[in-house]
């Protein structure tokens, strides 16, 4: 960080003062000689490995961010953190559900019978409801035998009592691959042999996915230029575990054979636990190529010791959130804005990315943010009550539509038994005391149009700064202090 940044945050410091968004305001600079690039470049890192197209990061709560999040999250550049209130087994299932959201591959496709009707397998998508009619054929030992397309449908109708072994394309007459074949192999071979369908086979002769060429196409090309992928052209996803002994079997369920998860994130209300260093060391020892990213801290000592244990990432923020009471409760918690920069201080020289989460309420919090030291903003309330948001909607005795939004150490939540088992709460204590709050929020349609605007004001702040980049803004804008009269002047006061 420039001198001037250091020198502010270091004379605040010296009055024994911490500070917030609203206690701040960037500072505009001249720019006579050189245009802005347009765009201008808002790439960042989640953690030392894990990139993103924009900083935005959906919080792990279990009503912000279950799959229909993440997808959204990762196809808008951004990245979704799945909570860890769900069972690991469920976890597993979202992990993959984000996974082949657009990836153009069917895990575990359904398949019919080589005995069965072609009546009946019509019968079938009629009752079942399925909009596809190309299915791999297996024979009553689950091995794949052919494949059955919508051709087979469309001009087999005076056929419909032949068995589909009669009418599919056999086996040996089918281009196949391994299931282990990757998506730009498949999309290879595809394109040469001219086949829309792919079936993927186990070892074992069973039918372990199917590729469609046309949704496969579509994938590598859009998600190459807007959305935030993995090696494979998969969506990135990111998931949260508690810091204790479930977190190793958990992350061996979500990663599977394949690397389905990217990023682990060690959630709890005390990041700089005993618990946290111990979980954060055996999720190294057992993953070291995975990217652990640890919360939530607000000590810049704690930010250098993590990221020394080895923590590739460090997640910024203990009590700043809309819905969260632990600084009224606990009187711990430092004010946002100086809680990023003194840990973005303690680990510059270290690589090691922040991500500012809670706080954010106005779209200009999130530029001072990163102007203050993070990489990425986390938000919850900003993405609730969105389509995408985890939870049903509901309406109002008004008539308004809503979705329920609440702290993961909320009473509702420590009645569901989710706070205690993640650690936001003590487990062994008989009368947990909640840090939280249970609010709802009106529904503010798609997460998509959220995002859009948080974009915008991001990008104008920095034309405002005159930064290039991300990095950029993080190095040189500059912030200076303003009074709660300021603050006053800076809202709308228009006499009515």
């Amino acid at each position: 960080m420039n001198e001037a940044k250091v020198a502010f945050f270091d004379r605040i410091e010296q009055q024994g003062l911490a500070l917030t968004f609203d206690d701040v305001r960037l500072r505009t600079s001249a720019n006579p000689d050189n245009p802005l690039p347009d765009p201008l470049d808002i790439s960042s890192r989640f953690s030392r490995n894990v990139e993103l197209n924009t900083p935005f990061v959906s919080a792990a709560m279990d009503t912000v961010t279950e799959s229909r999040m993440a997808i959204s999250m990762a196809e808008l550049g951004g990245l979704g953190v799945l909570h860890a209130a769900l069972s690991p087994q469920e976890q597993k299932a979202k992990v993959r559900t984000v996974k082949y959201a657009n990836s153009g591959l069917i895990p575990n496709p359904k398949t019919v019978n080589e005995t069965d009707s072609l009546q009946e397998v019509i019968n079938r998508c009629e009752t079942e409801n399925y909009h596809f009619r190309t299915f791999p054929v297996i024979d009553n030992n689950g091995k794949f035998v052919g494949l059955i397309t919508g051709r087979t449908f469309r001009y087999r109708d005076e056929d419909s009592t032949k068995t589909v072994s009669e009418l599919m394309t056999p086996s040996d007459q089918v281009v196949k691959a391994p299931a282990n074949v990757e998506v730009d192999e498949a999309y290879t071979l595809m394109t040469k042999e001219e086949v829309n369908t792919l079936p993927l086979i186990n070892g074992d002769g069973s039918v372990k996915g199917l590729y469609i060429y046309d949704s496969i196409k579509r994938s590598i090309r859009a998600n190459d230029s807007t959305h935030n992928v993995d090696s494979h052209h998969r969506l990135r996803v990111a998931a949260a575990v508690p810091t204790n002994e479930s977190a190793i079997e958990r992350v061996k369920l979500m990663r599977g054979s394949s690397d389905f998860l990217d990023v682990v994130v060690l959630d709890s209300a005390d990041g700089d636990s005993y618990w946290a260093f111990r979980t954060l060391d055996e999720l190294k020892s057992e993953f070291p190529d995975l990217d652990v990213v640890v919360g939530n801290i607000s000590d810049g000592e704690s930010a250098r010791m993590l990221a020394e244990a080895g923590a590739d990432g460090i997640k910024v923020g203990q009590g700043p959130g809309s819905i969260c009471t632990t600084r009224i409760e606990t009187g711990i918690g430092k004010p946002q804005v100086s809680a990023i920069y003194e840990c973005a201080s303690a680990v510059e020289d270290l690589d090691v990315p922040l991500c500012a989460d809670g706080g954010i309420r106005n779209h200009g919090d999130i530029s001072i943010a990163i102007a203050a030291g993070a990489h990425t903003v986390m938000m919850g309330k900003m993405l609730a009550g969105t389509e995408e948001a985890a939870g049903e909607k509901l309406t109002g005795p008004d008539g308004r539509i809503y979705k329920k939004y609440r702290g993961m150490a909320s009473p509702s939540s420590i009645k569901d038994g989710g706070a205690a088992a993640r650690g936001y709460v003590g487990a062994s204590e008989e009368t947990p005391l909640p840090e939280g709050v249970d609010d709802e929020v009106h529904f503010r349609g798609p997460v998509e149009s959220v995002i859009k605007l948080c974009k915008q004001a991001l990008i104008k702040s920095m034309k405002y700064t005159k930064s290039r980049s991300l990095d950029d803004h993080r190095k040189n804008a500059q912030l200076f202090r303003v009074t709660n009269s300021g603050m006053i002047e800076s809202m709308p006061h228009i006499k009515l």
